[in-house]
């Protein structure tokens, strides 16, 4: 793969051998919801406005200082381990300028990709402390994977409009427009997460090393008490289990959340490892940056809306297998809706009966023989 020459300022190569992805398009491991929410939340009234005033406003070099004055740079000389698999990571997806990247003092294990005219990486010593180093490897490559997608831009703003802007009196959080500017730019944010996710995995091309990761950032470090297998059964729980009450309650659970949960994206990420278009990519067949110009962005909503199709065909959910259903045209939507809400619905209430068997009071038609089916509330 390498003969350990230097290459655009990547002096390091894998400690093991890996496949790398010259000129790789960040197409190739975006996933379909990623885009469709990216360019939902491009088509949101009042987004341009507020995204412009934003970018011209934003502390860049403030943000560069904070990060320079009160965190550690990695470098050959601080944490090397990290600047090794950095370097790695931006020589394995192809990106010719390694972003600078910062240790910030957190116990909490967390990573991100920041910044508006050029990103940084910033993780916790939480996180370092937390993973082995083939763990950390996808870590370092799922956020490489965000530079390559120019995702830090938006993740910016969200981080400003949120954590940032309650210190700023002049933003106005409560306007409806910019909750649903945040409520856009969380949706995104979370897809974004899936799309990084395989971008670590093309980084470290170790399934097991990143399904361990999710893991120890679910249950912490406790390996030897934890089992992939179970872990992701609790994804197939989590979608299939319950009545239409728990489908809305995921729905309200995951809104405020900036990422997707641990177990989704574990599912996620082994289904998309499974696949032929994750082999095809590792047979070094995939969409290249120099192709990216003539992308139809009919092609993108196309796939976007095929993956969403089949998303809901093949989901456990039942508010999904509800839509399923009305999409195909099936009857008697109030017994469907009762037997998803299960205690929603009055146990003692009967169902409705047929013409040919009148309630005591079903009103008689005026015509023998012509009978008029039972009234709503009678």
């Amino acid at each position: 793969m390498s003969d350990g020459h230097e290459h655009n300022g990547h002096e390091h190569v894998p400690s093991r051998q890996r496949r790398r992805f010259p000129g790789i398009s960040s197409r190739t491991y975006e996933h379909p919801a990623d885009r469709s929410a990216l360019v939902a939340l491009r088509k949101l009234s009042g987004f341009d406005t507020v995204f412009k005033a934003l970018s011209g406003l934003l502390p860049e070099r403030s943000l560069r200082l904070l990060f320079l004055s009160d965190s550690v740079r990695v470098s050959d000389q601080q944490f090397s381990h990290l600047n090794v698999m950095l370097r790695d990571a931006c020589y394995i997806l192809d990106l010719e300028k390694v972003p600078p990247m910062y240790v910030n003092q957190d116990p909490q294990p967390n990573a991100m990709c920041i910044g508006l005219d050029e990103p940084i990486i910033v993780v916790t010593t939480g996180l370092v402390e937390l993973l082995d180093e083939e763990e950390m490897r996808a870590v370092i490559g799922h956020e490489v994977g965000h530079a390559l997608s120019g995702h830090s831009v938006y993740r910016t703003i969200l981080l400003f409009l949120t954590s940032l802007a309650v210190r700023v009196a002049w933003i106005p959080l409560g306007n409806l427009a910019i909750m649903a500017i945040v409520t856009g730019l969380r949706e995104w944010f979370r897809k974004s997460e899936l799309s990084a996710d395989r971008a670590g995995l093309l980084v470290g091309q170790n399934l097991q090393a990143s399904m361990r990761g999710l893991m120890k950032i679910a249950g912490g470090n406790h390996l030897h008490e934890m089992n992939v297998d179970a872990f992701l059964a609790q994804a197939d729980e989590y979608e299939a289990g319950g009545d239409l009450r728990d489908s809305v309650l995921k729905i309200l659970n995951v809104l405020p959340r900036s990422h997707p949960f641990t177990t989704v994206r574990a599912a996620e990420l082994k289904k998309w490892a499974e696949s032929r278009d994750y082999q095809r990519i590792m047979d070094g067949h995939y969409p290249r940056r120099d192709e990216d110009k003539d992308t139809s962005v009919r092609d993108s909503w196309r796939d976007s809306a095929n993956h969403y199709t089949t998303h809901v065909k093949n989901s456990k959910d039942p508010l999904m297998k509800l839509v399923t259903d009305l999409a195909g045209g099936a009857g008697d939507l109030g017994d469907r809706v009762r037997r998803g809400f299960g205690g929603f619905a009055n146990p003692a209430q009967k169902p409705p009966r047929g013409p040919e068997t009148p309630g005591p009071s079903d009103t008689p038609s005026d015509s023998p023989g012509d009978e008029q089916p039972p009234r709503d509330g009678s």
